[in-house]
């Protein structure tokens, strides 16, 4: 199960910085498992500390698990706390499955003649396309039109690995591992891939910060950026969960949208070696 890849090259700096935003999560009580009726339970939430439920439990609207086989499989016994969301997965078939949720559409910010922030559609809400030329004052100040896209995801394995539950979309900022993703280990170096609307994403920004963090003053954030093929290198530094962010933006877009952005987050487990 321990594979090796050709590794590409791209600058990873180790740095610290102090403690900022909530961040949406999805995190599974394994990633590696064996047998034939294996369960996993997944917490999901948005929280400033990761992986420690601290600010809004997040909605299972949209939570999407594929499967091996490239199908949808349910979630069960799925609950909405205050403070996170829970659900269970039924690992029938072996291989690989990806859990993750994911939104988009067009979006708009602006300033209003009092200097207030304004924004289309509200917060929580998905736009209704056909309502932009009457919600969204074209000559407002400070006016920015998005086709913005936000995915949140993990990956877990029972019994050897499979490829089919990795496919991408092709729509928005998703990540195509090199490295499977549950197939990680300490002080080793993982390739991914990241893809905006199926074409690599050069430049993206990434950043990558180990679980734990309630435990120690500062992120330890490894912040990384994708070469022109929107390849990325990560090595580990010690075993453990980690949190995957990156972003991207571009003017490659149709209007009445000026920009194309996105954002997408993973969790991983790191084994010991």
């Amino acid at each position: 199960m321990h594979l090796k890849f050709i590794l590409v090259a791209a600058a990873v700096v180790l740095i610290s910085t102090p403690v900022s935003a909530h961040r949406a999560w999805i995190q599974p009580s394994a990633t590696v498992l064996s047998g034939e009726e294996a369960t996993v339970t997944v917490d999901a939430a948005i929280s400033n500390t990761l992986f420690h439920p601290d600010h809004v439990a997040m909605s299972l609207d949209g939570m999407q698990v594929i499967g091996p086989t490239g199908d949808k499989v349910d979630i069960i016994n799925a609950a909405k706390g205050r403070y996170r969301s829970v659900f269970d997965i039924e690992l029938k078939t072996q291989g690989t499955y990806k859990i993750a949720t994911s939104s988009g559409g067009l979006r708009a910010v602006w300033r209003d003649a009092d200097g207030k922030r304004k924004m289309w559609p509200a917060r929580g809400q998905q736009a209704n396309e056909s309502e932009f030329a009457t919600a969204v004052p074209i000559k407002a100040t400070d006016l920015i039109v998005s086709r913005s896209w936000r995915r949140v995801e993990t990956f877990v394995t029972v019994g050897s690995p499979s490829k089919a539950a990795l496919q991408p979309t092709n729509q928005g900022l998703e990540l195509i591992p090199v490295t499977h993703p549950n197939d990680l280990y300490a002080t080793e170096t993982a390739t991914f891939k990241l893809l905006f609307d199926g074409q690599p994403a050069a430049g993206a920004e990434i950043e990558v910060v180990p679980g734990g963090m309630r435990y120690r003053n500062t992120q330890q954030t490894i912040k990384i950026m994708a070469n022109q093929q929107g390849e990325l290198n990560i090595t580990w530094p010690h075993a453990g969960m980690y949190f995957l962010e990156a972003s991207y933006s571009d003017d490659k877009v149709a209007k009445p949208a000026t920009v194309r952005q996105g954002n997408y987050s993973a969790t991983f487990e790191v084994l010991p070696l």
